[in-house]
């Protein structure tokens, strides 16, 4: 199934969990012109490959002392729960809005092109 590609780059720059170097690259995806499309389609494939987060290991982070002392033990709790039944579902990726549209734009990577 098809997506709009340029609609799914927007959802993952505007999601609250975008970190700063994927909405930067998101971002310049999106204004860029002809001329440049190409080097910021790379730019944005290669910024999604190191970001989105498998779910196994943003499992094993929401389990850790590290993940209850940055968003507290409850917030931690939940979203390690939210993650394991996503994985239990067949989710491959960290179940967040970036990583959810960024998963979607890389499966559909040729769109950027």
């Amino acid at each position: 199934m098809a997506i709009d590609i340029k609609e799914t780059v927007a959802a993952v720059a505007a999601a609250p969990s975008c970190c700063a170097e994927l909405r930067a690259a998101a971002n310049a995806y999106l204004t860029a012109d002809a001329a440049g499309k190409k080097a910021a389609a790379d730019a944005l494939i290669a910024e999604l490959e190191e970001d989105v987060t498998p779910v196994d290991g943003v499992i094993a982070f929401f389990a850790s002392d590290a993940a209850k002392a940055h968003f507290g033990a409850e917030t931690a709790a939940a979203l390690l729960k939210s993650n394991q039944e996503h994985k239990a579902k067949g989710g491959k990726y960290c179940n967040c809005p970036a990583c959810t549209a960024g998963a979607a734009v890389l499966e559909n990577k040729d769109l950027l092109y």
